[in-house]
């Protein structure tokens, strides 16, 4: 956008030396990007953020005897959240924050999709966080969240059985934002501590729920 350059490349290095070994031109521009290490094969997921313009994700395979290859997902509006401890699957949200999924790796197809109405929100007053993921192999989290009348905004936690693709009520967790929990996918998750360091937590802290809000405004107005 500022005409320094071309599109986004995913550039592959000698982990040792450094020198380039892959290197891959992609379609897109993007505003940031995350990698997430699969447990199991060691391939790489790679989430890139493009703005109003959506997400797109990759993934890379490859080892020391072969050539690293790549795969583009056949979305453009969904952001990768979490991978599962067992890497047999996936958890994405919506980029327009409507719904979460979960899907089968590699390929990518939908075990099932799970929208704002099945967590009990009006869709017009509330919305899929891009946070949360997986607590244990088959639990995760999921955050929804909203603004009040007040234009006080809310998030709530919700635990996702992922066998069964249905609800197994709210996890409640004293933290400031919806983006400060950290699953880890061993059954603990992260939280703020004092002066900024991480807490690892292992057990249920004491119940927090903030107030559900009467009634939200719609989340299209909301600015991250």
């Amino acid at each position: 956008m500022a005409g320094r350059g071309g599109g986004d490349q995913w550039v592959v290095h000698d982990a040792d030396s450094g020198v380039v070994v892959a290197r891959r031109e992609l379609e897109t521009v993007g505003h940031g990007a995350f990698h997430y290490v699969h447990p199991v094969d060691g391939s790489v997921y790679l989430d890139i953020g493009e703005g109003q313009d959506g997400s797109v994700i990759l993934r890379g395979t490859g080892g020391a005897d072969s050539e690293p290859e790549f795969v583009t997902y056949p979305w453009s509006d969904r952001c990768l959240i979490d991978l599962a401890p067992s890497g047999q699957q996936f958890m994405t949200v919506d980029h327009g924050q409507a719904d979460v999924a979960f899907h089968d790796h590699p390929d990518g197809g939908v075990l099932f999709t799970l929208p704002i109405e099945a967590f009990g929100y009006d869709p017009e007053a509330s919305f899929v966080e891009w946070s949360g993921g997986y607590l244990t192999e088959d639990t995760a989290i999921v955050t929804l969240g909203g603004e009040s009348q007040d234009e006080d905004e809310w998030f709530r936690y919700h635990l996702v059985d992922v066998r069964t693709g249905t609800l197994s009520g709210e996890f409640t967790v004293e933290v400031s934002n919806p983006y400060e929990l950290v699953p880890l996918g061993d059954g603990s998750w992260l939280t703020g501590g004092a002066g900024g360091d991480p807490v690892r937590w292992s057990r249920a802290p004491q119940p927090f729920a903030p107030p559900r809000p009467a009634e939200s405004t719609s989340p299209c107005d909301r600015q991250k």
